[in-house]
């Protein structure tokens, strides 16, 4: 098997999906695998899992009660799941009765100018932890300053982005052309644009498919 085969995985995700967290987590653990074989790129692009989120977000247990008409028994069985998945994968989740869901155009058009400097994965994360560990906004611009801080970028330049919305429309347009693919959930992986796995598989999975990838570029 050649060393530093170079492979692209494309991560469609929204930074308020737990899902989207643990399942990248679970890639992480698969790429490491191969870091003395495999040169990886992952590429993330935007989904929203609410685009008419009000500015002020909701009530998580109100906001997943109206959209997916499950009890709060239910949505405590499945919190409490999502914590025990993110443990494993050393995720700290936190939610409490106060959790709220938020808008996230703004953090999408962040992680799109992030891109360009090869930040992309550290900003992803940073979010992530903010919102599912720190419980904070990522729709407010302190945190997203914040994030941008703590993934190594210029908190100025990430302040004109967004105050300027240079990338708005980049977003959209990215956004519609991944719902044109069928993509309709999150997260959803594409490796190397051939082969599409969705939602958060297990590590051996995600290992399957690249060691099939491996097999056909030897």
């Amino acid at each position: 098997m050649p060393t530093h085969t170079h492979l692209t995985i494309d991560i469609v995700s929204d930074v308020v999906c737990p899902w989207c967290y643990i399942g990248y987590k679970r890639l992480e653990q698969a790429m490491a695998a191969y870091k003395d074989q495999v040169q990886f790129t992952v590429r993330w692009h935007p989904f929203e899992l609410n685009p008419a989120m009000q500015a002020d977000g909701q009530l998580l247990s109100e906001h997943l009660a109206e959209k997916y008409q499950i009890t709060p028994e239910q949505s405590e069985q499945n919190r409490a799941r999502i914590i025990a998945l993110g443990e494993e994968s050393g995720i700290r989740f936190h939610f409490t009765p106060l959790s709220r869901i938020y808008n996230t155009f703004k953090a999408h058009q962040l992680l799109h100018w992030a891109a360009s400097y090869g930040r992309q994965t550290e900003l992803k994360l940073a979010l992530f932890e903010a919102y599912f560990t720190e419980q904070d906004d990522p729709s407010a611009l302190p945190v997203l300053l914040d994030a941008a801080d703590a993934a190594g970028l210029d908190r100025n330049e990430a302040e004109l982005v967004l105050k300027q919305g240079n990338f708005a429309e980049a977003v959209r347009a990215e956004e519609q052309t991944w719902t044109g693919q069928g993509i309709t959930a999150v997260p959803a992986f594409v490796f190397h644009e051939k082969y599409l796995l969705s939602g958060a598989q297990d590590t051996e999975t995600l290992k399957q498919v690249i060691d099939t990838l491996l097999a056909e570029v030897a």
